[in-house]
């Protein structure tokens, strides 16, 4: 199964921002071994460095981005995915890129806490306290 993970996702665990920490935890570990397979958008790491440009140096930004690359692949930002964003004309230009993105990667899902900002998502979006339920619900009935 293949995700896009969203960048509150990342911060939520990076920054065990409460209530959030726990069920994005999950989410990491899920990809981290191998339950489903993170991609993040190389967009998603810049806004990252940037929102946490206070407590990050040099070093740390490299250290970080070792860490994730571990778990999760990166996807390149193309010219494309601009295009195709722009033209969808949705309020969150930064929304639009990462539906735009998983569509291209044929993402199963979109793992965000922002999930009404992808209401016109071609693939669809959940929390992951949604997710993590809806597998749960999935892995009863397969033990069925």
């Amino acid at each position: 199964m293949k995700l896009l993970i969203d960048g509150n996702i990342l911060l939520d665990v990076l920054q065990k921002r409460e209530p959030h920490y726990e069920d994005s935890a999950k989410i990491w570990k899920m990809c981290e071994t191998d339950l489903a397979e993170g991609y993040v958008s190389a967009l998603t790491f810049a806004n990252l460095v940037y929102m946490m440009r206070k407590e990050l140096d040099a070093y740390t930004i490299s250290e970080v981005l070792k860490r994730l690359s571990l778990i999760f692949s990166f996807e390149d930002l193309t010219a494309s995915d601009i295009s195709t964003a722009a033209d969808m004309q949705w309020d969150d230009f930064e929304d639009a890129l990462q539906a735009v993105t998983a569509k291209r990667i044929h993402a199963d899902h979109i793992i965000t806490r922002n999930v009404k900002d992808f209401k016109k998502s071609e693939v669809i979006a959940f929390t992951p306290s949604e997710f993590l339920a809806r597998q749960s619900v999935m892995t009863q009935r397969h033990m069925q």
